[in-house]
């Protein structure tokens, strides 16, 4: 179980710093690049935990999917950016597809 909780580390700080990107202005304001750099350092080092354990390609299908989801919302409720029907379905999608990688599939700790 420890593998999930460095991957839930991964995707939160993924989505911290993506976040703090945006409001780097290209960065050109200190705290949030320096946030940015942070938050990915953090991602990273998480993620370099979780593939102790998970092949590389279902960690970053977890990683990457759930980053999508996560920073979509963030976009969504704290920036004002706006998702049409297709963008909603597309990340749905996305999403079923990381629960389809952890529940049914037999690689990594599944096998």
């Amino acid at each position: 179980m420890p593998v999930y909780l460095w991957m839930v580390g991964a995707v939160v700080f993924e989505v911290i710093g993506t976040s703090a990107l945006q409001a780097s202005h290209q960065m050109t304001r200190l705290a949030p690049s320096l946030l940015t750099v942070a938050g990915y350092a953090a991602a990273f080092y998480c993620l370099s935990h979780a593939l102790t354990t998970l092949p590389v390609g279902i960690a970053y299908a977890i990683w990457s999917g759930l980053g999508i989801v996560l920073i979509s919302a963030v976009g969504y409720f704290l920036l004002g950016q706006r998702i049409d029907l297709p963008g909603l379905i597309g990340i749905g999608f996305i999403l079923v597809g990381v629960v389809i990688v952890n529940i049914f599939s037999t690689a990594g700790l599944h096998s």
